[in-house]
């Protein structure tokens, strides 16, 4: 189907865009900071005691504690920290791996943030950033060869031996900026309807160990920590140490990085994008079971659905709605994620109402939509065309919105809203948002979604 109003669209960004909960384990500072001894006497009475430490557990961690490291990110002005996370060591001359979101202000901005790290036994030193891959929320670093060569490194668990569900594993890292830990868990398969592997973890991970190492029971990393769910118990997640593997591969010789990384940054979303759109479209529609349209239904393959019918507080009106979302998000920054991608619709029946009433519904429920809820500093505004097309011998009425990052060249968010025009007292409205698009997928994907509406002969 052919978009008239995109050329417009494209060539206001061209003037406009100089040449882009969650749960991630990064401490900020002020979590850090000591609280009064009556509050922590609170906290810890309503805290049940945790489970004894296995002696297994007890021999690894003794075995592997002197590979780990505290990595914080100070102001280069003073000493203040800004962020903390955790990170281990992955060759012997000074290698470690950690999370990309634990040293992203440094990524970000180097004229301002410098890294150290501090080991289990309390030695310090700086560190150099050397390569990241944002998509995978990854981080290579290196301090001096000299100031760690002696304490060996890390091995990577062999891809060609997989874990099965329920074996033991143990995560470690430095919680809440307050002492190196250790924490049990099993392991509970990939994350289902994931779009890149990750690995679900049954156990509790907590703000600092962000990039800090999990072991199989022979001390071998099969992940990294990386996030966990605030709504649930010991539902945490790890970044796949093939991953890892990979990075450390193709940075190990890479020179220290001086400059702030949006370019890199800005490549490889190109490179995630694409694989997102591709994949997406060649997906087929499902139905959404209504008599009368076709609406456009995402499989969920990569993607979680949830329905809701409700009797409207107006009396009279069915309404029934179908929310999809791609669950993975990508972080940029402490204020900045892309990477998402939802598909909703909703269908109205006010047969019973009169048409008067029923226009005023449905027409509020289109004009309440917002675009562009980002931070101008990040993002220009959403720039919008409006138009009435038919698909599929279906009259719609669509606005189509994009906004552009401004750090990020090249990249888009993209908005298409629908809402049918066939019937007085009846009709379903749609919309699309992906974050994070080249303007040819952007409009490649809104394309693809506008013909999936049609009318049911």
């Amino acid at each position: 189907m052919h978009i008239p109003f995109a050329r417009g669209l494209k060539a206001r960004f061209v003037a406009v865009v100089p040449v882009l909960a969650a749960l991630w384990l990064v401490t900020d500072a002020a979590v850090a900071q000591p609280k009064p001894p009556a509050v922590a006497a609170v906290a810890a009475s309503a805290i049940e005691p945790a489970a004894p430490v296995s002696l297994s557990a007890q021999r690894l961690y003794e075995r592997t504690r002197v590979k780990l490291v505290q990595i914080r990110t100070l102001l280069k002005s003073q000493s203040s920290q800004a962020s903390v996370g955790s990170g281990f060591l992955v060759s012997d001359d000074g290698l470690l791996m950690t999370n990309y979101h634990v040293i992203s202000q440094v990524a970000l901005q180097p004229e301002r943030y410098r890294l150290v790290y501090t080991t289990a036994d309390g030695k310090e030193g700086s560190l150099e950033l050397l390569a990241i891959d944002v998509v995978h929320d990854l981080a290579l670093v290196r301090a001096k060869p000299t100031e760690l060569a002696t304490r060996g490194h890390l091995n990577f668990r062999p891809q060609s031996q997989p874990l099965n569900k329920g074996e033991r594993i143990y995560s470690l890292g430095n919680p809440l900026d307050v002492g190196f830990a250790l924490t049990e868990g099993n392991y509970n398969g990939l994350v289902e309807r994931s779009f890149y592997p990750s690995i679900f973890f049954g156990g509790s991970l907590n703000p600092g160990m962000s990039g800090g190492p999990t072991l199989d029971e022979e001390g071998r990393v099969m992940g990294v920590n990386v996030a966990t769910r605030r709504d649930g118990e010991q539902i945490s997640f790890l970044v796949p140490s093939m991953y890892a593997e990979a990075l450390l591969a193709r940075g190990q010789k890479a020179a220290p990085i001086k400059t702030a990384l949006y370019p890199e940054i800005t490549r490889q979303l190109l490179a995630h994008q694409q694989v997102l759109v591709d994949r997406f479209i060649a997906l087929p529609w499902r139905s959404a079971g209504h008599p009368h349209y076709q609406i456009p239904v995402p499989g969920e393959d990569f993607m979680r659905c949830w329905g809701s019918t409700s009797a409207s507080e107006t009396k009279g009106l069915d309404y029934e709605r179908s929310d999809c979302q791609l669950e993975q998000t990508l972080f940029i920054s402490g204020s900045q994620f892309t990477g998402g991608l939802t598909v909703r619709h909703e269908t109205y029946e006010g047969a019973k109402l009169g048409l008067v009433r029923f226009t005023k519904l449905f027409g509020d429920s289109f004009r309440n939509e917002r675009f562009g809820s980002g931070s101008l500093r990040d993002f220009t505004p959403p720039r919008c065309k409006e138009q009435f097309v038919t698909q599929g011998g279906l009259p719609l009425r669509v606005v189509l919105c994009m906004t552009a990052y401004r750090k990020l060249p090249g990249l888009f968010d993209v908005s298409v809203l629908v809402a049918t025009q066939d019937q007085a007292r009846a009709g379903a409205q749609g919309r699309l948002d992906a974050r994070g698009l080249s303007f040819a997928n952007a409009m490649r994907l809104s394309r693809h979604y506008l013909e999936g509406f049609a009318w049911k002969n």
